[in-house]
């Protein structure tokens, strides 16, 4: 009991401290504080992308299908 506890933190410790500090701080930037957060707007152009892609590959079939009716009429006039 008659021995002091020191309230000082090593110098390791502060830095443990400090970096848990910055990553507590990159966290909320990634998540949002009450408005969406880079996490949440990467996944809203990720899915913007997606639905591009869809509708790409939608005109590509409907073109080639198209092509394909196109080849047919030339082929069937030809005869």
């Amino acid at each position: 009991m008659g021995q002091r506890e020191e309230c000082e933190m090593t110098e390791f410790e502060g830095q443990v401290l400090a970096d848990l500090s910055v990553l507590k701080s990159q966290m909320k930037q990634l998540l949002g504080i009450g408005q969406p957060g880079r996490l949440t707007q990467i996944e809203e152009r990720v899915e913007r992308h997606e639905r591009t892609v869809q509708r790409m590959k939608g005109l590509a079939g409907a073109a080639g299908a198209l092509l394909t009716v196109i080849h047919l009429a030339i082929d069937y006039f030809r005869r």
